[in-house]
This record gives C-alpha cells, sequence and structure tokens, in this order.
C-alpha cells in the first residue's frame, strides 16, 4: 500500500511538472550551421598525421643531402602541400603550436595534448640535425609561397635585416598574449589557412593574396620575415651537425648557384677591402658595444608603452574597462558581457584587481620583448660591421630553406647525385 502511495505521488510530480523553455523545433526550415574550424581529430589519426610528419622531414633530409635532387624535393613538397595542408586544413601545425606551449607554461589547468608536444619540436630536432628541413618542403605554408615564386628580385643584405625583426616582434608578441590567455595571433591572423579551409574572413583572404602575389617578386615573404616558428628553426639550423652543402668539392665559383637561389641565402666571396688600422677597429667594436645598453633601454621603453592598448585583447581587461565605463557614465547602457557579469553577483572591485594584474603582466612582458629587440638591433649591427673573409660561396645554415634549387645549377656534381 505504501508502495502504491509512493508510485502515484511520483507520477503526479510529473504531472504538474511545466517546461521552462519550449523545447526547440528543427522542423521549420532550421539548419544547423557547421563549425568555421576543424574538428579536434581522435588519437589514432593525430599519431597517424605524427608519423606522416617524421617520415616526411626524413624524407626530405635523405633527398637534399644525400640524392641532392630538386626534382624529388618538389614532389615531396606537392604531397606535403596536400596532406598538411588541404586535408588537413593547416592545423594543427608546429608554427601555432607556439602558442599552446606558451599557454602551458603559464598556466598549470591548460592541458597541452602530448600529439601537439611532438609536432612542435619534431622539426625543430631535424633542425638541430639537417637544418630547416621542415621549411624545404613539408610545412605547406612555405609550399603555398614556392609555387608563387616566379620571377624573384634579390634583396639586400641592409633592407633584409631590419625586415627580419618583425619575425622577431611577431614571436613576442604571439608568446606574451598566449601565455595571458589573450589571444592566439598565429591562427587567427594565418594569411593562408583560409585558403586551406576554402574558407575564412575576406580581410585574412586579403592578406593572403598580398602574401602570394608579393611572394612573385619576393620569394616566401612570409617565411622571411613574419614566421615566428622560422626564428626558431634559424636558431638551431645555424648550428646543425649536418647541412646542405652546395658543392661537395672545392667552389669553381661560376655564381650559378647565387643567381639560382631566391632567398638570398648563398654568401659570395668576400671582396678585397682597404685594411683599416686595428685602433680604428677596436674604436668601431666599442662604440658599438658602448651603443648596445642604450639600445636595450630604448627597445624597452619604446615597446613597454604598448602595454596598456596590448592588455586591451584580454577579455577580463576589457571587461574591467566595459563596467567602469558604463558606472561613469561614459558608456550608455549594457552589453551582454556586462549583463552576464553584473548576474554572477560578483563585485566590481574584484573584477578591477583581477584587470590590475592582468594588466602588470603585460607590463613586465612588454618591457622584456622591448629589450630583447633592441639587444638584437645591437648585436646584428656588431655582426654586420665585422668583415669576415669568405673565399668561396657558402651557405647562411640559418636563412637556408634546403629547398635543392642551387644543386640543379651547380656543374660540380657527387657520384650518386640526380
Amino acid at each position: 500500500m505504501r508502495f502504491f502511495i509512493l508510485l502515484l505521488l511520483f507520477c503526479a510530480c510529473f504531472a504538474l511538472c511545466e517546461d521552462r523553455f519550449p523545447k526547440p523545433e528543427f522542423e521549420n526550415g532550421h539548419s544547423i550551421p557547421s563549425p568555421t574550424e576543424p574538428m579536434p581529430r581522435s588519437s589514432l589519426w593525430q599519431y597517424t598525421d605524427i608519423g606522416v610528419l617524421f617520415l616526411s622531414l626524413s624524407l626530405a633530409s635523405y633527398l637534399a643531402l644525400k640524392i641532392r635532387s630538386r626534382k624529388a624535393v618538389f614532389l615531396l613538397s606537392l604531397f606535403c602541400l596536400g596532406y598538411f595542408g588541404f586535408y588537413k586544413k593547416g592545423c594543427i601545425c608546429p608554427i601555432g603550436a607556439i602558442q599552446n606551449i606558451s599557454l602551458s607554461l603559464f598556466d598549470m589547468q591548460f592541458a597541452l595534448p602530448i600529439a601537439a608536444l611532438i609536432i612542435f619540436f619534431l622539426p625543430l630536432v631535424y633542425a638541430l640535425l639537417f637544418g630547416r628541413m621542415f621549411c624545404s618542403c613539408v610545412c605547406p605554408l612555405g609550399v603555398l609561397q614556392d609555387l608563387f615564386a616566379i620571377k624573384p628580385l634579390e634583396i639586400k643584405r641592409w633592407v633584409a635585416l631590419p625586415l627580419r625583426l618583425l619575425a622577431y616582434l611577431y614571436l613576442g608578441l604571439a608568446i606574451l598574449l598566449s601565455s595571458t590567455g589573450s589571444a592566439f595571433i598565429i591562427c587567427q591572423y594565418d594569411p593562408f589557412v583560409a585558403f586551406f579551409r576554402f574558407s575564412g574572413k575576406p580581410e585574412i583572404i586579403l592578406l593572403g593574396i598580398a602574401f602570394l602575389l608579393t611572394g612573385i617578386f619576393l620569394a616566401r615573404p612570409y617565411c622571411r620575415f613574419f614566421c615566428p616558428y622560422g626564428v626558431l628553426l634559424g636558431w638551431l639550423s645555424r648550428i646543425s651537425f649536418w647541412h646542405v652543402n652546395i658543392t661537395p668539392q672545392d667552389c669553381i665559383s661560376c655564381r650559378l648557384c647565387e643567381k639560382t637561389c631566391p632567398f638570398g641565402s648563398i654568401l659570395p666571396p668576400t671582396e678585397e677591402k682597404p685594411k683599416e688600422s686595428r685602433s680604428q677597429g677596436i674604436y668601431r667594436l666599442a662604440m658599438l658595444f658602448l651603443l648596445l645598453p642604450f639600445l636595450v633601454f630604448l627597445g624597452s621603453w619604446s615597446i613597454g608603452k604598448l602595454y596598456i592598448p596590448l592588455s586591451k585583447m584580454h577579455r577580463t581587461v576589457s571587461l574591467a574597462e566595459r563596467i567602469h565605463a558604463e558606472e561613469s557614465g561614459k558608456k550608455a547602457g549594457t552589453i551582454l558581457e556586462s549583463k552576464t557579469f553584473r548576474s554572477l553577483g560578483k563585485t566590481n572591485e574584484a573584477l578591477y584587481q583581477e584587470a590590475m594584474g592582468i594588466r602588470y603582466q603585460f607590463f613586465i612582458g612588454t618591457h622584456i620583448l622591448g629589450a630583447l629587440v633592441g639587444l638584437y638591433i645591437g648585436v646584428q649591427a656588431i655582426l654586420f660591421s665585422l668583415h669576415r673573409i669568405r673565399n668561396a660561396y657558402t651557405i647562411n645554415q640559418s636563412q637556408c630553406f634546403s629547398c635543392a634549387r642551387c644543386f640543379a645549377s651547380c656543374p660540380v656534381k657527387i657520384p650518386h647525385s640526380r
């Protein structure tokens, strides 16, 4: 009897229940929107991607160092463009993984996938061993630009040096914004991912088109002057254990390799210059070294001024400024974010305190970034002033993409070259 009464009460509860919200209707022509980002791949497919990346890097190293075949490297680049670019839709790539690594170092709550960690470090390991093999023919961004390098023009070294500073700035900003949880600008402003996904914001598509059109006359502009991952690859490639050489024997100074390389990675023999006195050389170096601390301070001071506008890219800081503007009457009405914040019952003072802490992180980060930029400028000025003697054509290992173009033009061959 008791069980029967409880059962009736239980059923009555359901009878008295009313829906708080109407049930969704999907029979009136409504279409579910498709996601703009690629869906996460399963663990099996992620490790399949790692295997393809490993095999591609290994094959690129073999073709460039052993076979020395431009045709084979080019064919491999077409496969990598199809797989890592159009099939994988440009995600996840080692370039964008810079932000995942940065966020994981500063936010213990962010879980970094093992696959992303491997994909980030694998090209760096190959760069340390064999040079920039990832840039050679594996990176879809580089391959896509390489197809447009139709009539590349030579760019002077004194012009290329300040342009390369842009990549260092981009790398520093990407680390700063990702480590504070503000934005992943490498992915947001990737100029070529829209082509791989056949969709994207109009301004990003126009940016990609601009890079490709510029690449007709200035080979691989994004790779050479903007790519943040290229900075890391260049550092390791400079000290790589095995790197491609122009000729396996003595250079005959035919200048064919210099004319073939569209990236300015081949350094010609040095010209004889009037000898300066030892005191003049020491005085010039002393002045540059004395100038170095001033450049570090100037860079830290100038870029450090950007901490306020950059901090507004963080959601908490922008929300705090909006709440303060509404409370002080500078902004009329409310927005969805401010309404949501007030509904949570949190105090404005707590929000302001949190925003100040985030802004202080930007203050420290921008000053460190500026100091590093000043240090880079000073070191490059010192290196540029040094006169190094080269008796033959040599490769600048940090800037060489190991594309094998110079192999095809060099008349000096090795027994197993093709």
